[in-house]
């Protein structure tokens, strides 16, 4: 038979007041519901930060994107291959060293980034459901300062 009790009442209370703890669960429900939600419109969130990126930045070679998207730079190649496949990126020699591609966002990358960011906005809502606006800003603020603490540049 299965315990009734509320899962509060099954998890411990150190358990439940530890912040680390509800940080990585928060992070794991919201990562896994944008991917979800992504990959209704055959997108990853890779897709979306070499995009943006690019829209953002300009043209860039395939090593600023990975420092510019986080992205690790053999995951790049994936990303970018994805891209330029559908036609959403373009990939030319690099003038100054024809050993490398310039990677420039398309037309239809850029409406592609409009898309996506439209489904984002939604997820983010759906994510950040119990919260006033006042405190999703200042959840985005204090994430922000977690972030740049330990070490990521942004």
């Amino acid at each position: 038979m299965t315990d009734p009790a509320p899962a509060a009442r099954r998890t411990p209370a150190r358990l439940r007041t530890l912040p680390s703890r509800l940080l990585g669960l928060a992070g794991m429900w919201s990562d896994r519901r944008i991917a979800d939600g992504l990959a209704t419109v055959g997108a990853h969130k890779w897709h979306y930060a070499v995009l943006a990126a690019l829209q953002e930045f300009g043209p860039a070679s395939q090593a600023e994107l990975s420092d510019r998207s986080g992205i690790h730079r053999s995951d790049m190649v994936a990303a970018i291959n994805e891209l330029a496949g559908a036609g959403y990126v373009a990939r030319t020699p690099d003038p100054s060293d024809r050993r490398r591609n310039v990677v420039t966002i398309t037309p239809r990358g850029h409406r592609r980034l409009a898309r996506i960011d439209a489904l984002l906005a939604d997820l983010q809502d759906d994510v950040l459901a119990p919260l006033t606006a006042a405190e999703r800003a200042e959840l985005t603020r204090m994430l922000g300062l977690l972030v740049a603490h330990h070490g990521d540049p942004m």
